[in-house]
Protein backbone atom coordinates (compact mmCIF):
# COMPACT_ATOMS: atom_id res chain seq x y z
CA UNK A 1 0.00 0.00 0.00
CA UNK A 2 1.10 3.63 -1.27
CA UNK A 3 0.52 6.35 0.87
CA UNK A 4 -0.16 9.73 -1.69
CA UNK A 5 -0.59 13.14 0.12
CA UNK A 6 -2.83 15.48 -2.30
CA UNK A 7 -1.71 19.08 -2.25
CA UNK A 8 -4.10 21.47 -4.33
CA UNK A 9 -6.76 19.12 -3.11
CA UNK A 10 -10.22 21.68 -3.32
CA UNK A 11 -9.71 22.29 -7.21
CA UNK A 12 -11.32 20.32 -9.58
CA UNK A 13 -8.26 18.03 -10.56
CA UNK A 14 -7.35 17.69 -6.85
CA UNK A 15 -10.63 16.66 -5.61
CA UNK A 16 -11.16 14.11 -8.51
CA UNK A 17 -7.25 12.92 -7.91
CA UNK A 18 -8.15 11.96 -4.44
CA UNK A 19 -11.22 10.13 -5.34
CA UNK A 20 -9.71 8.00 -7.93
CA UNK A 21 -6.40 7.08 -5.19
CA UNK A 22 -9.00 6.51 -2.50
CA UNK A 23 -11.01 3.75 -4.76
CA UNK A 24 -8.08 2.25 -5.66
CA UNK A 25 -6.62 -1.10 -3.56
CA UNK A 26 -3.26 -0.70 -4.10
CA UNK A 27 -3.19 3.56 -2.80
CA UNK A 28 -4.32 5.05 0.12
CA UNK A 29 -4.94 9.04 0.99
CA UNK A 30 -2.35 9.88 3.57
CA UNK A 31 -4.14 13.68 3.48
CA UNK A 32 -5.45 16.10 1.48
CA UNK A 33 -3.92 19.72 2.21
CA UNK A 34 -4.57 23.48 0.97
CA UNK A 35 -2.49 26.67 1.30
CA UNK A 36 -2.83 28.17 5.00
CA UNK A 37 -4.49 31.54 3.50
CA UNK A 38 -6.99 29.27 1.50
CA UNK A 39 -10.54 29.73 3.20
CA UNK A 40 -11.42 25.77 2.16
CA UNK A 41 -8.97 24.84 4.95
CA UNK A 42 -10.80 22.83 7.98
CA UNK A 43 -13.46 22.32 5.84
CA UNK A 44 -14.74 18.56 4.37
CA UNK A 45 -14.32 17.73 0.82
CA UNK A 46 -17.64 16.67 0.72
CA UNK A 47 -18.95 19.86 1.38
CA UNK A 48 -17.17 21.55 -1.63
CA UNK A 49 -18.33 18.31 -3.67
CA UNK A 50 -20.88 16.44 -2.47
CA UNK A 51 -20.28 13.53 -4.84
CA UNK A 52 -17.65 12.58 -2.82
CA UNK A 53 -20.06 12.36 -0.14
CA UNK A 54 -18.86 8.77 0.53
CA UNK A 55 -15.04 10.34 1.45
CA UNK A 56 -14.85 12.21 5.04
CA UNK A 57 -11.33 13.70 4.48
CA UNK A 58 -10.64 17.36 5.52
CA UNK A 59 -8.53 19.81 3.87
CA UNK A 60 -5.21 20.76 6.15
CA UNK A 61 -3.44 23.51 5.82
CA UNK A 62 -0.20 23.21 4.71
CA UNK A 63 2.11 24.49 7.30
CA UNK A 64 5.20 22.84 7.77
CA UNK A 65 4.07 20.69 10.55
CA UNK A 66 2.16 19.25 8.18
CA UNK A 67 5.05 19.12 6.07
CA UNK A 68 7.28 17.28 8.15
CA UNK A 69 3.93 14.49 8.65
CA UNK A 70 4.22 14.41 5.20
CA UNK A 71 7.81 13.42 4.98
CA UNK A 72 7.50 10.74 7.61
CA UNK A 73 4.06 9.31 6.19
CA UNK A 74 3.93 9.65 2.20
CA UNK A 75 5.52 7.59 -0.32
CA UNK A 76 4.54 10.33 -2.79
CA UNK A 77 2.92 13.79 -3.51
CA UNK A 78 0.53 15.17 -5.69
CA UNK A 79 0.85 18.45 -7.02
CA UNK A 80 -2.55 20.17 -8.07
CA UNK A 81 -1.07 23.65 -7.27
CA UNK A 82 -0.43 26.80 -9.82
CA UNK A 83 2.74 26.20 -11.21
CA UNK A 84 4.92 28.86 -9.53
CA UNK A 85 3.51 26.97 -6.14
CA UNK A 86 4.71 23.45 -7.60
CA UNK A 87 8.11 24.75 -8.63
CA UNK A 88 8.99 25.55 -5.25
CA UNK A 89 6.85 22.40 -3.53
CA UNK A 90 8.22 19.74 -6.23
CA UNK A 91 11.34 20.37 -5.58
CA UNK A 92 11.35 20.53 -1.65
CA UNK A 93 9.36 16.99 -1.39
CA UNK A 94 12.09 15.41 -4.09
CA UNK A 95 14.08 16.74 -2.55
CA UNK A 96 13.70 14.91 0.57
CA UNK A 97 12.66 11.30 -1.12
CA UNK A 98 9.61 11.63 -1.90
CA UNK A 99 7.66 10.65 -5.41
CA UNK A 100 6.91 14.27 -7.07
CA UNK A 101 3.81 13.86 -9.29
CA UNK A 102 3.33 17.70 -10.76
CA UNK A 103 -0.02 18.57 -12.67
CA UNK A 104 1.23 21.94 -13.27
CA UNK A 105 3.42 22.78 -16.09
CA UNK A 106 6.40 23.57 -13.47
CA UNK A 107 8.51 21.00 -14.68
CA UNK A 108 7.25 20.21 -18.21
CA UNK A 109 9.77 21.68 -20.48
CA UNK A 110 13.74 20.61 -20.26
CA UNK A 111 14.78 23.84 -21.16
CA UNK A 112 14.82 26.18 -18.56
CA UNK A 113 14.84 29.34 -21.15
CA UNK A 114 11.10 28.31 -22.18
CA UNK A 115 9.75 29.11 -18.49
CA UNK A 116 10.04 33.23 -18.54
CA UNK A 117 8.56 33.48 -21.79
CA UNK A 118 5.10 30.88 -21.40
CA UNK A 119 5.19 30.93 -17.78
CA UNK A 120 6.30 33.85 -16.46
CA UNK A 121 9.02 32.73 -13.73
CA UNK A 122 12.78 31.74 -13.97
CA UNK A 123 12.81 27.96 -13.30
CA UNK A 124 15.24 27.99 -9.86
CA UNK A 125 15.48 24.07 -9.59
CA UNK A 126 17.45 23.22 -12.62
CA UNK A 127 18.82 20.40 -10.75
CA UNK A 128 15.48 19.11 -10.03
CA UNK A 129 14.10 19.67 -14.29
CA UNK A 130 17.37 17.79 -15.12
CA UNK A 131 15.77 14.72 -13.54
CA UNK A 132 11.90 15.35 -14.55
CA UNK A 133 10.25 12.72 -16.73
CA UNK A 134 6.89 14.13 -19.30
CA UNK A 135 4.40 11.42 -17.52
CA UNK A 136 2.61 11.00 -21.29
CA UNK A 137 1.84 7.46 -19.78
CA UNK A 138 1.49 5.50 -22.69
CA UNK A 139 4.22 6.54 -24.52
CA UNK A 140 7.11 7.19 -21.11
CA UNK A 141 6.66 4.45 -19.34
CA UNK A 142 9.81 2.87 -18.39
CA UNK A 143 11.13 6.61 -17.74
CA UNK A 144 8.59 7.06 -15.47
CA UNK A 145 9.39 3.72 -13.57
CA UNK A 146 12.85 4.95 -13.35
CA UNK A 147 12.45 8.63 -11.77
CA UNK A 148 10.54 10.44 -8.68
CA UNK A 149 10.00 13.40 -10.47
CA UNK A 150 7.52 13.16 -12.94
CA UNK A 151 5.38 15.84 -14.80
CA UNK A 152 1.92 14.96 -15.60
CA UNK A 153 1.43 16.37 -19.46
CA UNK A 154 -1.28 18.89 -19.63
CA UNK A 155 -4.98 18.41 -20.92
CA UNK A 156 -4.19 19.68 -24.50
CA UNK A 157 -1.16 18.08 -25.04
CA UNK A 158 -2.53 14.63 -23.92
CA UNK A 159 -5.24 15.08 -26.65
CA UNK A 160 -2.54 15.89 -29.46
CA UNK A 161 0.18 14.05 -29.01
CA UNK A 162 -1.79 10.60 -28.11
CA UNK A 163 -3.08 11.59 -31.97
CA UNK A 164 0.35 12.22 -33.52
CA UNK A 165 3.06 10.62 -31.69
CA UNK A 166 2.11 7.18 -34.26
CA UNK A 167 2.30 9.33 -37.25
CA UNK A 168 5.64 10.94 -36.45
CA UNK A 169 7.89 8.82 -38.81
CA UNK A 170 5.25 9.64 -42.06
CA UNK A 171 4.60 13.76 -40.86
CA UNK A 172 6.38 16.35 -43.57
CA UNK A 173 7.84 19.46 -42.78
CA UNK A 174 4.08 20.81 -43.23
CA UNK A 175 2.79 21.60 -39.41
CA UNK A 176 0.05 19.99 -37.97
CA UNK A 177 -3.13 21.95 -37.26
CA UNK A 178 -4.72 21.22 -34.01
CA UNK A 179 -8.06 22.71 -33.37
CA UNK A 180 -9.35 21.85 -29.77
CA UNK A 181 -11.94 22.70 -27.62
CA UNK A 182 -12.54 22.46 -23.86
CA UNK A 183 -15.37 22.54 -20.90
CA UNK A 184 -15.03 25.36 -18.97
CA UNK A 185 -13.63 23.17 -15.76
CA UNK A 186 -10.22 23.20 -17.80
CA UNK A 187 -10.09 26.81 -16.76
CA UNK A 188 -9.84 25.86 -13.10
CA UNK A 189 -12.49 26.48 -10.19
CA UNK A 190 -11.40 30.37 -9.05
CA UNK A 191 -14.41 32.23 -10.24
CA UNK A 192 -13.93 34.43 -13.34
CA UNK A 193 -16.27 36.50 -15.50
CA UNK A 194 -15.18 34.91 -18.96
CA UNK A 195 -15.98 30.89 -17.72
CA UNK A 196 -18.92 31.82 -15.82
CA UNK A 197 -21.37 29.50 -17.69
CA UNK A 198 -23.70 32.29 -18.74
CA UNK A 199 -20.77 33.84 -20.27
CA UNK A 200 -19.14 31.09 -22.36
CA UNK A 201 -19.73 30.91 -26.25
CA UNK A 202 -17.72 29.26 -28.68
CA UNK A 203 -14.50 31.23 -29.09
CA UNK A 204 -11.04 30.75 -29.95
CA UNK A 205 -8.28 31.58 -27.44
CA UNK A 206 -4.02 31.90 -27.02
CA UNK A 207 -4.43 31.86 -30.54
CA UNK A 208 -0.47 31.42 -32.32
CA UNK A 209 0.50 32.28 -28.22
CA UNK A 210 -0.69 29.59 -26.08
CA UNK A 211 1.50 27.55 -23.56
CA UNK A 212 0.71 24.34 -24.45
CA UNK A 213 1.63 25.11 -27.86
CA UNK A 214 5.30 24.51 -27.73
CA UNK A 215 4.52 21.92 -24.95
CA UNK A 216 2.89 20.09 -27.83
CA UNK A 217 5.79 20.76 -30.46
CA UNK A 218 8.56 19.88 -28.24
CA UNK A 219 7.12 16.37 -26.58
CA UNK A 220 6.27 15.97 -30.82
CA UNK A 221 9.47 16.72 -32.23
CA UNK A 222 7.66 19.16 -34.77
CA UNK A 223 6.36 22.33 -34.85
CA UNK A 224 2.19 22.67 -34.80
CA UNK A 225 -0.23 25.48 -35.47
CA UNK A 226 -2.38 25.07 -31.84
CA UNK A 227 -5.62 26.87 -31.17
CA UNK A 228 -7.84 26.12 -28.26
CA UNK A 229 -11.23 26.85 -27.56
CA UNK A 230 -13.40 27.32 -25.07
CA UNK A 231 -16.65 25.09 -25.45
CA UNK A 232 -20.01 25.60 -23.30
CA UNK A 233 -19.68 21.99 -21.35
CA UNK A 234 -18.35 21.28 -17.89
CA UNK A 235 -15.63 18.99 -19.12
CA UNK A 236 -14.15 17.10 -21.94
CA UNK A 237 -11.78 18.01 -24.99
CA UNK A 238 -12.11 17.67 -28.49
CA UNK A 239 -9.60 18.25 -30.37
CA UNK A 240 -9.05 18.04 -34.43
CA UNK A 241 -6.15 17.35 -36.29
CA UNK A 242 -5.29 18.07 -40.04
CA UNK A 243 -1.78 16.77 -40.59
CA UNK A 244 -0.09 16.05 -44.21
CA UNK A 245 1.58 12.95 -44.82
CA UNK A 246 4.53 11.75 -46.49
CA UNK A 247 4.18 10.56 -50.41
CA UNK A 248 3.87 6.94 -50.71
CA UNK A 249 1.86 7.09 -47.41
CA UNK A 250 -0.96 3.85 -47.59
CA UNK A 251 -3.87 4.24 -45.41
CA UNK A 252 -2.48 0.13 -44.08
CA UNK A 253 1.12 2.38 -43.10
CA UNK A 254 -1.19 4.48 -40.74
CA UNK A 255 -3.63 1.53 -39.64
CA UNK A 256 0.06 0.06 -38.68
CA UNK A 257 1.05 3.46 -36.89
CA UNK A 258 -2.10 3.28 -34.61
CA UNK A 259 -1.37 -0.29 -33.81
CA UNK A 260 0.63 0.62 -31.02
CA UNK A 261 -2.63 1.18 -29.08
CA UNK A 262 -4.17 -2.23 -30.03
CA UNK A 263 -3.14 -3.65 -26.34
CA UNK A 264 -4.24 -0.37 -24.55
CA UNK A 265 -6.76 -0.14 -21.79
CA UNK A 266 -7.25 3.57 -22.20
CA UNK A 267 -6.49 4.33 -26.10
CA UNK A 268 -9.72 3.33 -28.81
CA UNK A 269 -8.72 3.84 -32.26
CA UNK A 270 -11.45 3.51 -35.14
CA UNK A 271 -11.23 4.14 -38.44
CA UNK A 272 -13.58 6.16 -40.24
CA UNK A 273 -15.27 6.75 -37.16
CA UNK A 274 -15.04 9.97 -34.88
CA UNK A 275 -15.53 10.11 -31.11
CA UNK A 276 -17.54 13.11 -29.53
CA UNK A 277 -17.29 14.17 -26.11
CA UNK A 278 -19.63 12.05 -24.15
CA UNK A 279 -17.57 9.32 -25.33
CA UNK A 280 -14.85 9.86 -22.92
CA UNK A 281 -16.60 12.01 -20.05
CA UNK A 282 -16.19 10.61 -16.43
CA UNK A 283 -13.54 8.41 -17.90
CA UNK A 284 -9.73 7.63 -18.22
CA UNK A 285 -9.79 6.82 -21.99
CA UNK A 286 -8.80 8.19 -24.78
CA UNK A 287 -10.59 7.88 -28.17
CA UNK A 288 -9.25 8.48 -31.41
CA UNK A 289 -10.73 8.55 -34.95
CA UNK A 290 -9.02 9.01 -38.39
CA UNK A 291 -9.71 9.34 -42.17
CA UNK A 292 -6.82 9.48 -44.89
CA UNK A 293 -6.77 10.66 -48.20
CA UNK A 294 -4.39 9.11 -49.94
CA UNK A 295 -5.00 11.64 -53.05
CA UNK A 296 -3.79 14.98 -51.37
CA UNK A 297 -1.81 13.20 -48.85
CA UNK A 298 -4.06 14.58 -45.64
CA UNK A 299 -5.13 13.03 -42.82
CA UNK A 300 -7.56 14.09 -40.22
CA UNK A 301 -7.54 12.32 -36.53
CA UNK A 302 -10.15 13.56 -33.70
CA UNK A 303 -9.13 12.96 -30.11
CA UNK A 304 -11.28 12.93 -27.18
CA UNK A 305 -10.32 12.71 -23.59
CA UNK A 306 -11.93 14.30 -20.79
CA UNK A 307 -10.15 17.20 -19.66
CA UNK A 308 -9.89 16.75 -15.63
CA UNK A 309 -9.39 12.48 -15.88
CA UNK A 310 -6.89 11.78 -18.99
CA UNK A 311 -5.97 15.67 -19.14
CA UNK A 312 -5.04 15.38 -15.59
CA UNK A 313 -6.11 13.33 -12.28
CA UNK A 314 -6.27 9.97 -14.45
CA UNK A 315 -3.37 9.92 -16.26
CA UNK A 316 -1.34 10.98 -13.13
CA UNK A 317 -3.40 8.01 -11.30
CA UNK A 318 -2.00 6.61 -14.27
CA UNK A 319 1.73 7.29 -13.64
CA UNK A 320 1.66 6.47 -9.66
CA UNK A 321 0.73 3.13 -10.98
CA UNK A 322 3.09 3.03 -13.25
CA UNK A 323 6.24 4.30 -11.12
CA UNK A 324 5.18 2.02 -8.35
CA UNK A 325 4.37 -1.03 -10.21
CA UNK A 326 0.85 -1.32 -9.02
Amino acid sequence: MKNIAIIGASGYTGAQITSLINADANLSVQGLYVSEGSLDKGRKLADLYPTYSHMSYVLSPLTAEAKAQIVAEADAVVLATEHSISLELAAEFYQKGLAVFDLSGAYRFADVAQYPKWYGFEHTHPEVLADAVYGLAEWNAEQIQQTKMIAVPGCYPTASLTALKPLKPFLTSAYPVINAVSGVTGAGRKAQLHTSFCEVSLTPYGVLGHRHQPEIATQLGQEVIFTPHLGNFKRGILATITVQLKPGTTEADVAKAYSVYDNSPIVTVKHNQFPKVDDVVLTPNCHLGWKYDANSGYLVVASAIDNLMKGAASQGLQCIKIHFGV
